[in-house]
């Protein structure tokens, strides 16, 4: 691709991470696209025809939206806006909302349903993946799902800060507040995305930016994905808000059992401390997008409020089908992640 007129070809940063091997059809074609600068070459039949929940399109998906974060070493900058590759991401967008929208066509239309049972602890959480890992976990299991959950708080609060233009009056004050505390309410030492950098020095792990991109199965790719998708498209704001509210409100009950379980397991201090962060500044989190975010967006905009119950929805259905796949996967005594 030609870059606009008056710049040049420029590559990914020094932080992007590395181009990755596609795993099938379409990621095959994105990752060809990114290598060569030519338009991508696919069927857009085939973006119907593919599993939306499979390694494939949200491998796929992953690649085209990365282009709007850090991108990739030695992939020309300019191909972010290559109309080529938005239309095929448009494609693939389309099939990934269907599939979101169709497994989440029972849960409620409204905030107070949406998030009434998100509010109250359960009485036997045996079934949530924190509490085993809480319980029982060994460190390489900790291990694991770090490097899975990388993806995601490497670029926490990222995707969300895009929906600050798209807010205002209160809800967009409060929601600039929130924002502030994710990226370290200035100081670099204390962005979120970087506490979680050391814990995963402390377990072992490399922290670079998107390192453990090749190992991470569909699962984990969606749940990064969903907020890519909501981020980037002004029509899903009010998804967005509903996502971001959904993560705040149930992450204090979990970090809470997370941290434990690091400190049972020896994980070293800046382990347990990325959770113990988010014990405190979540529960604080959790009253401030419920009543100022979601309360200031409805009171401008109440015709958003199903699009906040969506959001919220489809993130519970993610973590729950990424919840599974990592229990299912240590049950059969096998590793979460994907071969190297």
């Amino acid at each position: 691709m030609t870059p606009p007129s008056g710049a040049s070809a420029v590559t990914g940063s020094a932080s992007a991470p590395a181009l990755v091997q596609g795993r099938g059809e379409l990621s095959n074609a994105v990752v060809r696209a990114l290598r060569t600068g030519r338009p991508p070459a696919w069927a857009p039949g085939s973006a119907l025809r593919a599993d939306p929940w499979g390694e494939d399109l949200q491998l796929a998906l992953y690649l085209l939206y990365e282009l709007h974060y850090r991108g990739f070493a030695e992939v020309d900058e300019a191909l972010e806006w290559d109309p080529g590759l938005l239309r095929m991401r448009r494609a693939l967008e389309d099939r990934f909302l269907h599939a979101l929208k169709t497994g989440t066509a029972d849960a409620p239309r409204s905030v107070a349903a949406a998030f009434a049972p998100l509010l109250v602890e359960p009485v036997d959480p045996g079934d949530s993946l924190s509490h085993r890992l809480h319980v029982e976990g060994e460190l390489w299991q900790l291990r694991e799902y770090a490097a899975l959950r990388s993806l995601y708080h490497l670029k926490e609060a990222d995707p969300h800060a895009w929906v600050i233009p798209r807010l205002t009056g209160r809800a967009k004050a409060a929601m600039v507040a929130i924002e502030y505390d994710e990226f370290g309410a200035g100081r670099p030492d204390r962005i979120h995305a970087r506490l979680f950098a050391d814990l995963m020095a402390d377990l072992g792990l490399d922290p670079a930016y998107g390192h453990y991109l090749d190992r991470a199965p569909a699962p984990a790719l969606a749940t990064v994905n969903l907020m890519s998708l909501l981020g980037l498209h002004r029509a899903l704001r009010g998804a967005l808000i509903g996502h971001f509210a959904c993560v705040e409100v149930t992450s204090s009950p979990g970090s809470r059992r997370l941290a434990a379980a690091m400190r049972r397991c020896g994980a070293g201090p800046a382990a347990e401390r990325f959770y113990t962060e988010h014990v405190e500044a979540d529960a604080v989190h959790e009253q401030v997008v419920r009543h100022e975010v979601i309360g200031g967006l409805l009171a401008d905009e109440p015709a958003l409020e199903p699009d906040v119950a969506f959001g919220c929805a489809a993130t519970l259905l993610l973590e729950d089908r990424l919840a599974a796949h990592i229990r299912t996967a240590w049950d059969r005594g096998h590793s979460a992640l994907r071969p190297a």
